[in-house]
């Protein structure tokens, strides 16, 4: 019998579905640019699985589909796309074959992607962003929605002082990454994947539980100008907690452990983003949360006693 290209994954279909109402919401808002970057990423990382896979006769993970969708929809609509074959390929070689394949790797490979132009290629990750179009649904007829890629994230306009709508926010007809702009798609896909038992609750409730404490205290002790319920709806924190932190490969399997985690990702993110030089905070953050999962697990897990 024919060995079948894909492995059989419900859980990553789910997180498929999930992420498919959130692109036709990017294309809408930013143009056709945006199927094609994830299209590209896509490609890109099943084809760099199966460089791997085929040697070894076994078939490309279902995974790779998810993190090329992420990988294209955490990046600026208007990246090059010589950017988005060098982070798809790095997060699949790098963040995933060279720990062994599918449910062996300690980081979450789209986020490795991103970290690694997003630190090496700051001028085309970190400081161009496209304008969304001035109503959602114009962007089925363009390409990209604007010329302009020097439009500044809702973020960057509250910490220079400024003022931002946060029904804009919240509806998403802002600039941003592709996918992280519509809040209210976020959380209708968090919704579905709990129920479905894809996501964990946990894990999700304790990183913008977390996030929002962190970001109040902030707040008052006037070390932030950012208030607290535009940290969670303004960047890229919910996108992060649901589909990243969530990650079951990378993320504590411990009910214990998963609290501590989100704990350790909401509360970083907000102090990476405020202090460091770097204003993705919630990615850093689940990096370093990553490395921790395993030691979590353990530390939570009782010890045996001997009889």
């Amino acid at each position: 019998m024919a060995k079948k290209f894909f492995q059989k994954q419900p859980m990553m279909r789910k997180v498929i579905y999930a992420l498919l109402p959130i692109l036709v919401f990017s294309i809408g808002n930013f143009g056709w640019v945006v199927f094609s970057t994830v299209l590209l990423s896509v490609l890109v990382s099943v084809l760099c699985e199966w460089l791997f896979e085929r040697k070894k006769g076994k078939s490309v993970s279902e995974a790779s589909i998810v993190t090329g969708i992420l990988m294209g929809l955490v990046l600026p609509p208007a990246v090059p796309f010589w950017i988005v074959i060098v982070a798809s390929s790095f997060a699949i070689v790098f963040a995933k074959m060279a720990f062994g394949g599918f449910a062996k790797n300690l980081y979450n490979p789209a986020l490795v992607g991103r970290a690694f132009v997003y630190v090496s290629f700051p001028a085309a990750v970190q400081q161009s962003w496209t304008p969304a179009v001035q109503s959602w649904g114009q962007g089925f007829s363009r390409w990209i929605s604007s010329d302009v890629i020097t439009m500044a994230t809702p973020m960057n306009v509250i910490r220079s002082g400024e003022e931002v709508s946060a029904w804009r926010m919240i509806f998403g007809n802002i600039s941003g990454t592709a996918g992280e702009t519509a809040k209210w798609l976020i959380a209708a896909a968090a919704v579905y994947l709990i129920l479905t038992k894809t996501a964990s609750w946990k894990i999700i409730v304790s990183t913008l539980v977390s996030a929002f404490a962190m970001s109040g205290i902030l707040f008052l002790f006037g070390l932030s100008s950012i208030n607290p319920v535009y940290s969670i709806i303004g960047g890229s924190i919910l996108f992060g907690a649901v589909f990243m932190a969530t990650d079951p490969i990378s993320a504590p399997k411990k009910d214990t452990a998963k609290w501590i985690y989100g704990v350790i990702i909401g509360s970083l993110a907000i102090v990476i983003g405020t202090f460091s030089l770097f204003g993705a905070g919630l990615m850093f953050a689940v990096l370093i949360a990553n490395t921790f999962a395993s030691l979590l697990d353990y530390l939570v897990t009782p010890k045996k006693v001997k009889a």
